[in-house]
């Protein structure tokens, strides 16, 4: 099959040589040259253009840094790709952009999906990972093939245009924030003499990912469900680590989780569940 990839930045790269492997004639094309020139010696044709890159393509992959050089780059493939030729849009954009890229492509015809991924390159280059695809059931079905050979699973999340984005862009802040709380795991470790694995040995055996399911769904009840640890207490704790850590100063999540904790409290919420402060003033409903 002949694919274009417009992009080649580590990601990009990583899904070019991957697909060269397995017997596609791959066109690449990305905006500072230098980049893309290595897949030559793998066997891509590095094109000058979008336009050029998406000629006599049978499908278009896109993987770029921001939504204004998603559109920039589709603008100028516009006139080159064939019809009824579907784009991919792995990049990690904003829902009310995706929303409205789709709708206005689908109006003239092209055949815009948006396909996030949670990968690093050489989960690209191994075809492992989760790519996400939001896409009408009959394209996603025919698409499904082609796009389970460039990742480890393949999700798709349903017909609306913009929920893969906004699913990426909710695992993404997962990530974030709990390399934000292993940061201040370290200060708690180091302020008593424990090394990063020493650390890192308690999740040997204590293994909270295996509950996420369960935080959420006691975060989602808004404090309006059975008490498993009362706010007060709760927050008796944080200010445990925090003075463990040797104060806020360098920690990055505790300061944060503890204002939102003395907000609740203020509003007298300290008998309830604790997952209550998570829903902070002028976002939980009136109780």
């Amino acid at each position: 099959m002949n694919v274009a990839i417009l992009g080649t930045g580590l990601l990009g790269h990583g899904f070019a040589a991957n697909l060269i492997d397995k017997g596609h004639a791959v066109t690449v094309w990305n905006r500072t040259r230098a980049k893309a020139e290595p897949l030559a010696a793998l066997g891509a044709t590095v094109a000058d253009s979008p336009a050029a890159a998406v000629a006599g393509a049978e499908r278009v992959h896109i993987i770029l840094s921001a939504d204004d050089a998603v559109d920039e780059v589709i603008a100028a493939a516009r006139a080159a790709l064939a019809a009824d030729v579907a784009i991919f849009d792995h990049s990690t954009n904003l829902p009310a952009r995706v929303r409205a890229r789709y709708a206005a492509l689908r109006a003239d015809g092209v055949r815009y999906c948006h396909a996030p991924v949670f990968m690093g390159p050489p989960n690209a280059r191994d075809a492992t990972g989760l790519m996400l695809l939001a896409a009408p059931n009959d394209e996603a079905r025919a698409a499904a093939p082609w796009l389970a050979e460039m990742t480890g699973k393949l999700w798709h999340v349903g017909e609306r245009p913009d929920l893969a984005a906004i699913n990426k862009l909710l695992g993404n802040a997962m990530l974030v924030a709990l390399t934000g709380a292993f940061g201040d795991l370290f200060a708690m470790g180091e302020a008593e003499g424990l090394g990063a694995d020493d650390v890192l040995a308690l999740f040997d055996n204590f293994r909270p990912g295996n509950m996420l399911p369960a935080f959420g769904t006691r975060v989602a009840a808004r404090g309006n469900n059975a008490v498993s640890w009362e706010l007060t207490m709760a927050r008796k704790d944080v200010r445990l680590m925090i003075e463990t850590a040797g104060g806020p100063d360098g920690l990055v999540v505790l300061p944060a989780l503890a204002s939102a904790m003395d907000d609740a409290l203020a509003d007298g919420h300290g008998a309830k569940d604790y997952a209550i402060y998570a829903w902070p003033r002028g976002r939980k409903p009136a109780t």
